[in-house]
Parts: C-alpha cells; structure tokens; sequence
C-alpha cells in the first residue's frame, strides 16, 4: 500500500470550501494519510499554488504552510490543526508560521498539498522557509503523497 493524502472537506481536484480561505475562517482544512511507508520517522507537509498571480500567466508559488516533523503514529490533522508534540512549522510566504489559506488575486487557483514519509526526525531548522525544508529533506524522502485543491475568490 502506498502513501496515499485525502481530506473529508474537498475531493481531488475539488473545491476547497471558503471556510479555509481568506474569505472565511482562514483555518487549516482536515487532511488524512494512510499507507506508512516502512522505515518513516517522521512526515513533513508543504501546501503551496504555483498559479500565482494568475493561472493563464504564471509567475511563481506561493507557500501556504511548511509542516515538519509530524510524528509517524499520526494518520492525519483536525480542521484548524494544532501542531503536533513534536512537530515544527516553517514560514509560509507571508513570512509567517502557520496555515494561510487560499486568496487568489485572479482566477481559480490549484493549491497542492504535499505530504513526504522522511527517514529521519529533523533536526530544529529554526523556521524553515519551504526552501529550507526541501534542502533538509534530501535524500531522506521514502515516499511522497498528493492532493490538490483548487479556489477561486467570489
């Protein structure tokens, strides 16, 4: 069984409610994982838009939440989550810690949710920028899991 990323909130390639964007809430959705690869010590979870500013023309990604060392017993995070025992986060592109929720300037954005089975507890990477987390990971990624959501400002 391989690693497999889901939400109860939003379907694959789905809508993800307002409630998790800059015109609701602005709070994390609920995400669940199965399929722990053998050998993972710890889960590191990156959300980010490469559609920034507009789908038709793209510029860049925007980092939603840098999530690291998220411990192996977990099998997912509440809607809102609390960073696990252990756990650490890294800065979004708000230069902030945290979940920052979609708020697309223009037109209806992609938003991935990458969740990497590691082999290894991180060391403190003193709020990573996604970057720094990715650089840390290298050679320490046992598998890799996928969901995308999509929004689009009303």
């Amino acid at each position: 069984m391989s690693l497999a990323l889901t939400s109860p909130v939003f379907n694959p390639d789905g809508a993800i409610p307002k409630i998790y964007t800059c015109q609701g809430r602005d709070i994390s959705p609920a995400l669940a994982w199965s399929g722990l690869p053998d050998g993972t010590k710890s889960f590191a979870l990156i959300v980010d838009d490469p559609d920034v500013p507009d789908p038709a023309a793209p510029k860049r990604e925007w980092v939603h939440w840098v999530l690291y060392n998220i411990p192996p017993g977990a099998t997912g995070l509440a809607q809102s989550a609390k960073v696990p025992t252990g756990a650490r986060e890294g800065k979004n592109d708000w230069d902030r810690l945290g979940y920052g929720g979609p708020c697309p300037p223009i037109g209806r954005h992609r938003y991935f949710h990458k969740l990497y089975a590691l082999d290894v507890v991180l060391p403190d990477l003193n709020e990573p920028t996604k970057a720094g987390l990715l650089e840390a990971m290298k050679g320490h990624v046992l598998e890799e899991a996928e969901l995308i959501g999509t929004y689009q400002k009303e």
